[in-house]
């Protein structure tokens, strides 16, 4: 009877220790299989990384190169502006002395008059100026548009 127990018991725990094994073998395919995902998420995470990277220097040159052209379309607005004020100062002298519009002949001081109405006294009406650029129409590059914030080059 001590002997069927233990054949029966034994049977039983057989079937235990194979549902145990089979536990474990799901249990460690599924770690591989974790540890694949995992391995294969650091790759791209390494890959995103360096495209983050790559892009961030883009942005800083693109960033330091639109600062050069500020700086240069400041300093070439103020020389366009310096230039304007010696015409004008120009035409004024040639219209104001009287040695210069006897020099002058009749055609001559219309077309310095029509000159004067319509481009000098134009460029130098305060705010206004001509340019070579069309800046009525927003664009979508536009410099006034452009954000400068240098927080994000701190992350």
């Amino acid at each position: 009877e001590q002997g069927l127990q233990l054949l029966e018991l034994g049977g039983s725990v057989e079937e235990d220790y194979i549902r145990i094994a089979r536990c474990f073998e799901a249990t460690r395919q599924r770690c591989c299989r974790l540890e694949q995902d995992g391995r294969r998420a650091r790759e791209q995470l390494a890959r995103v990384e360096a495209e983050r990277a790559a892009l961030e220097v883009k942005l800083k040159h693109a960033r330091n190169q639109v600062e050069v052209e500020m700086k240069k379309r400041h300093r070439a607005e103020a020389e366009l502006e310096k230039q304007e004020r010696k015409l004008q100062l120009v035409f004024e002298l040639l219209m104001r002395e009287p040695w210069g519009n006897e020099m002058l002949t009749r055609e001559q001081c219309s077309v310095l008059s029509a000159l004067a109405g319509r481009h000098l006294g134009v460029a130098l009406a305060p705010g206004r100026r001509p340019s070579a650029v069309d800046e009525s129409c927003q664009s979508l590059l536009s410099h006034s548009d452009i954000s400068y914030d240098r927080t994000e080059d701190d992350v």
